[in-house]
């Protein structure tokens, strides 16, 4: 089934147009009752070109958003608002180099590049090392901490990433709170752990 690229015509689909007074062939899609999301790409309904057209003139984008969701996504700038963690101010907490602390790119992409190695390293050490259940060996990565950690080293970087993260240190600023649950879930599976002496 490919498509003209032309005017989005599907050929041979083999389908019948979704309008229920229509019999001619459905070669032009339209959104379905299920959009898009993180599950994956949403349902299509297939129209004849007619009916697509009309459907199309009806079909409301913004439906179910407030007028500030409207107002937002008209903007020019509509979905460049997010950042990549790399170049975010917090960048560098999880163990690999900021690339604000590289003046060459190519420097800053090796680094990166051998700080993912030794993460996965660090990681096939922890569990050849056979102490530490797979969660913990994650928890300990999660934490910043490798095989040779004690109770004591655990509660004193526990103590550093929750000041780190938490909204009162950061002028109330809340988007740390998924970094800061999943270190508290870390700690609270380490401090159990009988493998941390």
């Amino acid at each position: 089934m490919a498509a003209n690229r032309f005017h989005g015509r599907y050929e041979d689909t083999g389908r019948v147009c979704e309008h229920p007074t229509c019999r001619e062939a459905g070669e032009f899609r339209a959104p379905g009752w299920r959009s898009s999301s993180f599950d994956g790409p949403g349902d299509y309904r297939w129209f004849c070109l007619e009916h697509v057209r009309e459907f199309n003139a009806g079909y409301d984008w913004f439906e179910g958003m407030s007028a500030e969701e409207i107002l937002e996504a008209q903007s020019p700038g509509a979905g460049w608002a997010t950042g990549s963690r790399a170049f975010s101010s917090t960048a560098g907490v999880d163990g690999l180099p900021r690339w604000a602390d590289f003046d060459d790119p190519l420097d800053a992409i090796g680094a990166r590049a051998h700080g993912i190695k030794s993460r996965v390293r660090r990681e096939a050490e922890m569990a050849k090392d056979g102490r530490f259940a797979p969660k913990e060996a994650r928890a300990l990565e999660t934490m910043g901490l490798g095989l040779d950690t004690d109770r004591r080293r655990l509660r004193r970087r526990y103590s550093e990433l929750v000041r780190r993260y938490h909204p009162d240190r950061n002028g109330g600023d809340r988007s740390h709170e998924d970094r800061l649950r999943r270190v508290v879930e870390a700690y609270q599976l380490l401090r159990k752990s009988t493998a941390i002496t």
